[in-house]
């Protein structure tokens, strides 16, 4: 034998409605002084790493930032930004740039420390950004890709009083004990250098 269905009448979808809103009300505010997730950089895509893949921090209250550290991906810039969204592989760096047009998404905020040096502490003082392309493929190191990069690098130095320099500007194969050899032979760093003190 079938039941007549319940007639919903407006006081109880209202019911309803107040009891789904209760536990948004119950959950905490953020923090105050808490870091809002957002790009630093304004020309950023915001595209945030898995929290499992970096550490939250307060930098430069927590630990002083006194590095850039230049990488290659060694991979597509989309798959790069797949591997920092997956929380199982522990990684992740400040910005990634592209190499056709330059557009830069940054995956975690300057204030947190990413997993990207492999050395823990030049993750704790720097700030990593990966650009797309392979090491032995000079073709992926575009002209926009360098020019952006090279304002990125300069506004995160204004930001950090970092000098723009190779001393504290430095590729991923002079972290000691690193075995990564990005950004490779074919990165000029001349030009680099020239470029983001030009800005």
């Amino acid at each position: 034998m079938e039941r007549a269905r319940p007639h919903l009448s407006r006081r109880r979808i209202l019911q309803g409605t107040a009891l789904a809103a209760v536990p948004y009300a119950l959950l905490p505010e953020r923090r105050a002084g808490a870091h809002i997730p957002g790009p630093d950089h304004p020309l950023a895509e915001w595209r945030p790493a898995n929290p499992a893949n970096y550490t939250e921090a307060n930098r430069p209250a927590s630990h002083a930032v006194d590095r850039v550290i230049i990488h290659v991906t060694q991979t597509t810039y989309l798959n790069t930004l797949f591997v920092f969204e997956n929380p199982r592989k522990k990684v992740s760096a400040h910005y990634v740039v592209r190499s056709a047009d330059g557009h830069t998404s940054q995956c975690v905020p300057e204030a947190d420390i990413a997993w990207h040096a492999g050395d823990w502490d030049h993750n704790l003082r720097s700030i990593g950004i990966e650009h797309e392309g392979w090491v032995d493929r000079p073709g992926y190191f575009t002209d926009v890709m360098y020019e952006t990069s090279a304002r990125l690098t300069a506004a995160i130095c204004a930001r950090h009083g970092i000098p723009k320099d190779r001393a504290h500007i430095i590729g991923h194969h002079e972290v000691p004990g690193t075995d990564h050899t990005d950004p490779g032979p074919h990165w000029d760093w001349t030009r680099y250098i020239r470029l983001v003190n030009a800005v």
